[in-house]
């Protein structure tokens, strides 16, 4: 059937079904949603997705105003970095086959984790305190890209970003349903930077990731690798 290979709908995601799924997880209307959403807190809780290199500019220059200004250009070039990631998969969506998509992504997501648990640490992209907004924007660009922040979306994009049940092969329900999915998890992702940006600052200090450690870098490769099964799931 062309609408289960190929289904798009921008309001409703495609049904899953439970018995692919060790629990009973029923998809509603308003998953795609909350799953953008917390995946965005979730990466504006990393540090290296910005609140950290936020925070230091504001301790380097003694303004809170620093680190405020300096969220606009990691917002930006978070959004940036999982807009271009999208956008590919809307074009792949739109000439290859639903489930190719989905299996590539799954694969793709699992060799990322599997490449960050391996890799990641030693790999980061260094800015100093004097960078400008454009510095900034290009430094979280190049860091959300790294650690597959845009692929980690596409549970909730896949069944809004494929062609649509009469098999045309028409761009803008996808592009207009990716968009909405990005602007929704980058306004999460800057609410919590901001958040957590802010009491980091005023209170607890950097020293906090000194006194209160946790393995970032194990919880995103297993949040990659969770991602990839949610993937294959549908």
């Amino acid at each position: 059937m062309a609408n289960a290979e190929h289904g798009c709908s921008i309001h409703s995601p495609l049904p899953l079904p439970t018995r692919h799924l060790p629990f009973a997880i029923q998809m509603t209307d308003t998953w795609p949603t909350l799953y953008l959403a917390g995946l965005g807190a979730f990466h504006g809780l990393n540090p290296a997705m910005g609140w950290l290199f936020a925070v230091a500019l504001g301790l380097n220059r003694q303004s809170r105003a620093t680190v405020f200004a300096a969220l606009v250009p990691i917002a930006i070039g978070h959004a940036l970095s999982i807009a271009v990631v999208a956008g590919l998969l809307v074009i792949a969506g739109v000439l290859v086959p639903g489930d190719a998509v989905r299996v590539g992504a799954a694969l793709l997501l699992l060799a990322w984790s599997a490449y960050h648990w391996r890799y990641g640490h030693r790999h980061r992209v260094r800015f100093g305190m004097q960078t400008g907004l454009f510095g900034l924007a290009a430094w979280s660009f190049l860091m959300a890209t790294a650690h597959g922040a845009g692929i980690m979306l596409w549970p909730a994009l896949m069944s809004s970003c494929l062609p649509d049940s009469t098999g045309a092969a028409s761009f803008s329900v996808p592009i207009a349903a990716a968009s909405v999915g990005v602007g929704v998890h980058t306004l999460a992702m800057l609410a919590t930077t901001a958040l957590v940006a802010l009491l980091v600052y005023e209170w607890a200090g950097v020293g906090i990731l000194r006194r209160a450690w946790l393995n970032v870098d194990a919880l995103w490769t297993l949040a990659l690798a969770a991602t990839a099964g949610l993937v294959l799931a549908y």
